[in-house]
């Protein structure tokens, strides 16, 4: 990315609240009146089809709560309750795969939580033995874990290898002291090194370090000092995610009171910050919050425009269904979404009764699939080619978005995307704006959102 100089008239213009378009429409149009005979009638006719299959697994527990988290999450010390939600996972496995084709190859796998490794190293393996006994698992599947390293023992490692896991995700957020103290997370390089260590001892493919900025007291220069660091450890991917500050959503985030959080011009300085310090070590700055080594699949994927996203982010494995278990898991097939309750106790009435733990679902209709394919066009390749997407959607591209292409004049004046007849080009700094550009192409967006979008600055 060439050196960038941020009008701070542009910041304050585009610090709007807007989606983050893991899914279109976003979860926040999900309705709990979807009969549940149609719903199921549904998710039967796509899993009659020979797709291939993406399962994920939401583990919520956490010994302790980080005060930025936007997850869903059961705060706990008690070990017993892990045992209690694997029995119930496999009553959910077991009324899901009734509806779905045998034998459909699982070619992707990710335990997200909460804190996975809240499970004991048995738990892992069950749970691992669980998921072979229901699908058919494919030779190469890619199987990624979400890591804290803080409680992360040799044990759990070895029992997730033995499991089939071949990727990892180690959480850090900031080595900053005075960061980690106001967000309630205390964790030593130290502690990082030693999961690393132990996850590439163990054989795992693929490390990916999480960062955040946006956190209070984080400034260009600590943050730097934390890119630092972290490009020691020689990652395979990095995803530096934009901090969502919604107290209104997560009431522990009342504690990061809005006079410590960096000013939206330093987030967006962070985050250039972070883009020019990754890709000038060999990294790919993929998208919104994602980089990759040039060699990655990922990377890869993008130069030949078949990456995709969903609701873990970026993905290689785009034509899969996707499959969710567990308190608030999002699921998608062809024209839906489903997601289950997010309390705990509901999730496990509805199991007690032999009924798939569904709380909200959404069909999409066929001008929600055209805009859907066109945000995420957008935001995985940062282009358009016209030509292209009037052929795969079989739509007069330009004719049908008139009034949306239109409304880019602004961003082009402001130097966010460059236009032709034939296409658009997102440019650098419309690259650290990616949502407000994918926002125009967005039927749903209410003039009001505060209260239901973090901002995208």
């Amino acid at each position: 990315m060439s050196r960038l100089n941020v009008d701070l008239r542009l910041v304050e213009k585009y610090n709007v609240p807007g989606p983050r378009y893991t899914s279109y429409p976003p979860a926040t149009h999900f309705t709990n009146q979807v009969p549940g005979e149609a719903l199921r009638e549904k998710i039967r006719e796509c899993g009659a089809s020979n797709r291939d299959l993406s399962l994920y697994f939401h583990l919520p527990f956490c010994r302790s709560l980080c005060w930025y988290c936007g997850c869903t999450t059961v705060i706990t010390t008690r070990q017993d309750r892990s045992a209690v939600y694997l029995d119930y996972l496999a009553r959910e496995l077991e009324l899901t795969t009734a509806l779905l084709k045998p034998g459909r190859k699982v070619v992707q796998i990710h335990l997200g939580g909460g804190t996975p490794t809240f499970l004991l190293p048995g738990e892992i393996g069950a749970l691992g033995e669980l998921i072979r006994s229901h699908f058919t698992v494919a030779d190469d599947v890619e199987a990624s874990v979400e890591i804290d390293p803080r409680r992360l023992t040799h044990d759990h490692v070895s029992a997730l290898r033995d499991a089939g896991f071949n990727r990892a995700s180690v959480g850090v957020q900031d080595y900053d002291e005075d960061v980690q103290r106001a967000v309630h997370r205390l964790q030593s390089r130290q502690t990082t090194e030693r999961a690393v260590h132990w996850l590439r001892e163990a054989g795992f493919e693929s490390l990916n370090i999480d960062l955040m900025y946006g956190l209070p007291f984080q400034t260009v220069e600590s943050f730097e000092r934390t890119l630092e660091e972290v490009l020691k450890l020689s990652p395979d991917r990095l995803a530096v995610f934009n901090y969502a500050h919604v107290p209104w959503l997560k009431p522990a985030q009342k504690r990061l009171r809005e006079e410590m959080l960096p000013a939206p011009a330093i987030k967006l300085q962070l985050l250039k910050l972070t883009i020019e310090k990754l890709t000038s070590q060999g990294y790919v700055y993929i998208g919104m919050d994602h980089f990759v080594r040039e060699n990655d699949e990922m990377a890869l994927a993008q130069r030949q425009k078949t990456l995709q996203r969903n609701f873990q982010g970026y993905s290689t494995c785009g034509g899969a269904d996707l499959h969710a278990f567990g308190m608030s898991a999002i699921s998608q097939a062809d024209g839906i979404y489903w997601q289950n309750h997010k309390e705990l106790p509901a999730y496990y009435s509805m199991l007690d009764q032999r009924s798939q733990p569904v709380a909200k679902a959404y069909f999409l209709t066929e001008e929600d699939k055209l805009r859907r394919q066109t945000i995420m066009r957008l935001m995985c390749d940062l282009s358009l080619d016209f030509a292209e997407m009037s052929r795969s959607l079989n739509v007069d591209f330009k004719s049908h978005f008139a009034s949306e292409l239109a409304s880019l004049a602004d961003l082009e004046a402001d130097g966010l995307v460059t236009r032709t007849s034939g296409g658009l080009e997102v440019t650098d700094l419309g690259r650290l704006l990616i949502r407000n550009i994918a926002m125009r192409f967005d039927a749903y967006l209410p003039a009001a959102r505060e209260g239901r979008y973090s901002k995208t600055i």
